[in-house]
């Protein structure tokens, strides 16, 4: 659009908000919503997973383990991410009651002493003339009448920033239960792969030293004993590695929580015990739309600069400030508010027209609807964002329940090999090598059935999170 439609354009926009009288911020619509209606289409979802809606599922219901809400719940009170936005909403109110404020004319009293001394040759040697005056005011100072809604305007953004950040605390607040349980999971899952390895570390040292007893009396040979010390040293490096991943998990862990390197606040658990509500219902992809505190944080932010158009608009229009006061003078204070005082009044009306900015106000309304542009986009970011991360924890659902499902068989056919090697091995029947390449098979599929159970648990946490997290009391 060239500069003269430009123009033209603005002024049609002001001819027709005079004509009419309606407010100068534009008409709201939410922006088309686009995704897939049902969640059946996802690739590896199989209808719904439940009965049990996320929305209205509070966090303390769904994380059922009492170990695990505590660890939660300390969190929630000591985390200075979540303090932070706490604080930032306290901020942003703040700001909305001083916007708020701008609608009502702001009334004051003041009251003020004027002391003076002259000398003049008129009076007596070493004498001087002195003056006392006393005022005392009750007046408006520069209230702006707001005939064209540009306060009105400023004043509904300033609200849609607060309800933004109100959101915006909730997103971190989701994200912040949802981080804490997957630390505290993850140590969960490395302190079991830990105690699996130290038994397993025990199992390959006894084999170790009866194979060394056995070679000292003639018995086996040194191929076997190499192997089995092959097998016990991997053990032992996997020890030390899980034994350093559990001291990294209870730091990131207690960072999370806002607390002090205190093991001892811990309960004693195992991953083992931590229950969740498995039977989640995703409703309809519609329904994040109003469950997720992200997409309803975005649609503030937009409201938010539809008003800022409207005050952009309202700066083409004459704006009207009054300015008053009433009160009383006198030079002696005992007299200020008596019969004897002066009564004095004054009142200022101010109109200001703008007549020649050079494109001041066309440049603020160009930024005005270049930002509500730029909110738009933000917005549908945030449905596609929440559509993809629905998808990906739906599919993730319907394939872990089956993978740990099937890891859990082959650990238990891998521990019917182990046995039935060693049966063979002490019998004399067999070598140490299939019961060594039993124990190892064994010992990989246990801890990829930790892997898998910790991956299921998080899924369960995660799609919790993106349909919404559930309540935020």
């Amino acid at each position: 659009m060239n500069n003269s439609l430009r123009i033209k354009s603005i002024n049609l926009i002001l001819f027709a908000s005079l004509l009419s009288g309606c407010a100068m911020i534009p008409d709201y619509s939410r922006p088309a919503y686009e995704g897939s209606a049902d969640w059946a289409r996802v690739p590896g979802y199989e209808k719904p997973l439940g009965e049990k809606i996320s929305s209205g599922l509070g966090w303390r219901e769904f994380f059922s383990s009492p170990e695990l809400a505590a660890v939660i719940e300390t969190a929630l009170n000591n985390n200075k991410d979540i303090k932070t936005a706490t604080l930032n909403i306290e901020e942003a109110r703040a700001l909305f009651r001083i916007r708020r404020a701008d609608l009502l004319p702001s009334i004051r009293a003041t009251g003020e002493g004027n002391f003076s001394e002259e000398s003049d040759e008129s009076f007596l040697p070493g004498q001087s003339h002195k003056t006392e005056i006393y005022d005392a005011y009750v007046g408006i100072t520069s209230y702006e009448i707001d005939l064209f809604g540009k306060i009105r305007s400023r004043n509904e953004a300033a609200i849609n920033e607060y309800l933004s950040i109100k959101e915006n605390y909730a997103v971190v607040r989701n994200a912040l239960i949802g981080e804490t349980a997957n630390a505290y999971l993850q140590l969960l899952a490395d302190q079991k792969l830990l105690l699996l390895t130290q038994k397993t570390l025990v199992t390959q040292k006894r084999a170790h030293d009866i194979l060394v007893q056995n070679l000292e009396k003639g018995v086996g040979t040194e191929q076997d004993v190499a192997r089995t010390a092959t097998a016990m040293e991997t053990a032992q490096v996997n020890l030390h590695q899980y034994a350093r991943l559990v001291a990294q998990d209870k730091n990131a862990l207690f960072l999370l929580m806002g607390v002090g390197q205190d093991t001892q606040s811990l309960s004693e658990t195992t991953l083992d015990d931590i229950k969740l509500t498995e039977n989640l219902s995703p409703g309809l992809p519609s329904d994040i739309l109003l469950a997720r505190p992200d997409i309803r944080q975005a649609e503030y932010g937009l409201l938010a600069r539809n008003a800022d158009i409207g005050a952009a608009r309202a700066a083409f229009f004459p704006s009207v400030t009054l300015t008053g006061s009433l009160g009383f003078a006198s030079s002696d204070l005992g007299n200020l508010f008596s019969n004897g005082a002066t009564g004095a009044w004054s009142f200022l009306p101010r109109l200001t027209i703008p007549i020649f900015e050079d494109g001041r106000a066309e440049a603020n309304l160009d930024v005005a609807e270049i930002r509500k542009e730029k909110a738009i986009i933000n917005y549908e970011k945030a449905i596609q964002t929440a559509f993809r991360e629905v998808s990906d924890e739906l599919a993730a659902k319907a394939t872990l329940d089956k993978q740990l499902q099937s890891q859990r068989r082959l650990v238990a056919a891998a521990q019917k090999v182990y046995n039935i090697s060693k049966a063979r091995y002490d019998s004399g029947i067999d070598n140490f090598l299939s019961v060594l390449d039993a124990q190892r098979e064994l010992y990989s599929a246990q801890q990829n059935e930790i892997h898998i159970e910790r991956q299921h648990l998080i899924n369960l946490v995660y799609l919790y999170k993106v349909l919404g997290g559930g309540d935020v009391q």
